[in-house]
C-alpha cells in the first residue's frame, strides 16, 4: 500500500512543474497538466520540460522520498527504482507541496549508506560520490550523486540510508532507512578493491551496462576507505592512472585495439576509452599506477596470463 502511495504521488509530481516569469507561458511551451504559474523559486518552463522529461527515464525509491515541514516534498530516483552491488547513479527532486512546482534551490547533504553486518555485530560504510551537485545547467532543479556498494543484501546483513536536506530555509532528514541491494546481472562486476600499504582502495567502474559495440566513454572513481569504516568512502586524493586490457575470455582472450587508460579528470572521476569489437563477457583487466608511474595494484602475471585485478562487462 505504501509503494502504491508513493507512485500515485510521483504521477501527480510529474504533472506540475514552474517557471520564473510570463515569458516563458508564451514562448510555446505547453505540457499539459502541467501549472506553469510564475515563481521565482522555481525553475523557467525550458528547464521545468527538461526536468520533466528526464523524470521519465528514471524510477522513483519510494522508501528515500520525504516532505520538510509541511511544504516540500522530496523524492528519489535510480534508473530502475532500486539499488544494486557496485555504481548506482542516484537523483533528487523537490516540488512545492502546495503547487507540485520544481524546487531548484535546495542541498542534500550527509548522505550516509551503511550496512549492518548481523552474524559479526559490525557495521561499515561504502564509496559514495563528490556531494550531490546539480545535474547541468539546463536542469537545475535536479540534483544527481552516486553510491558504489560494496555487497548485496542477505542474511549475512543489511543496508540502510539517511540524509540531511535543506529547502528554501527549511531543513529536514530521513533517518536511516533500510534498502535493498541487489546483485548485477550475470556478467557484471564493477567493483573492486586493493591495498597500498595499509591503505584499502576501491575502484568503481561506472555505468557499463550503457555500453555499445565499438568505441565506448569509460568512467570510473577511487575511493578510499578511512580510518572510520562506518564512515562513507569519499574519493581519494591522491591521483592514479589506470590501464585497461580488456579480454573476452570465452574468445580465446582476443583484446582490442585503441583503448585508453583512465586518467583522473578535474571532477574526481578517472575517464579513458575501450573498445568493444563485439557482444558478449568482456574482462577489463587492469593496472593500477601512482603518480610517479609504479604500479601499486594488478598488472601481475597469473597462470593465465593476466591481471587478477579486473572488472567484468557483458554486452
Amino acid at each position: 500500500m505504501k509503494k502504491v502511495l508513493w507512485l500515485m504521488a510521483l504521477a501527480a509530481v510529474t504533472l506540475v512543474s514552474c517557471n520564473s516569469n510570463d515569458d516563458e507561458i508564451d514562448n510555446g511551451i505547453v505540457i499539459e497538466g502541467i501549472d506553469l504559474s510564475p515563481d521565482a523559486d522555481c525553475c523557467s518552463a525550458e528547464e521545468a520540460l527538461q526536468v520533466y522529461n528526464f523524470l521519465k527515464t528514471v524510477t522513483i525509491v519510494p522508501e528515500l522520498s520525504t516532505t520538510v515541514d509541511g511544504l516540500y516534498n522530496v523524492f528519489a530516483y535510480t534508473k530502475t527504482g532500486s539499488f544494486h552491488k557496485g555504481y548506482n547513479d542516484i537523483y533528487f527532486v523537490v516540488t512545492k507541496k502546495k503547487t507540485g512546482n520544481y524546487v531548484k534551490n535546495f542541498e542534500i547533504s550527509n548522505v550516509s549508506p551503511l550496512m549492518y553486518m548481523v552474524k559479526k555485530n559490525m557495521s561499515h560504510s561504502t564509496p559514495v560520490g563528490d556531494g550531490y551537485k546539480t545535474f547541468d545547467e539546463t536542469r537545475p532543479a535536479l540534483k544527481h550523486g552516486w553510491i558504489s556498494f560494496l555487497m548485496t543484501t542477505s542474511d549475512a546483513g543489511y543496508w540502510t540510508l539517511g540524509y540531511d536536506i535543506e529547502v528554501l530555509g527549511s531543513k529536514g532528514t530521513l533517518a536511516d532507512t533500510p534498502i535493498i541491494v541487489d546483485e548485477l546481472p550475470a556478467g557484471q562486476d564493477w567493483l573492486k578493491s586493493f591495498k597500498v600499504g595499509s591503505d584499502t582502495y576501491y575502484l568503481s567502474l561506472a555505468n557499463a551496462t550503457d555500453w555499445k559495440t565499438g568505441t565506448n566513454d569509460i568512467v570510473a572513481y577511487v575511493s578510499k576507505k578511512g580510518a572510520m569504516g562506518t564512515k562513507p568512502y569519499a574519493l581519494a586524493t591522491e591521483t592514479f592512472t589506470i590501464e585497461i586490457d580488456p579480454r573476452m575470455p570465452d574468445m580465446g582472450n582476443h583484446t582490442s585495439p585503441d583503448n585508453v587508460a583512465l586518467t583522473r579528470q578535474d571532477d574526481g572521476s578517472y575517464k579513458g576509452t575501450i573498445n568493444l569489437t563485439m557482444t558478449g563477457l568482456w574482462r577489463i583487466h587492469l593496472t593500477v599506477k601512482d603518480a610517479d608511474g609504479n604500479v601499486v595494484a594488478g598488472g601481475d602475471d597469473l597462470k593465465d596470463g593476466y591481471s587478477s585485478l579486473y572488472w567484468d562487462a557483458t554486452l
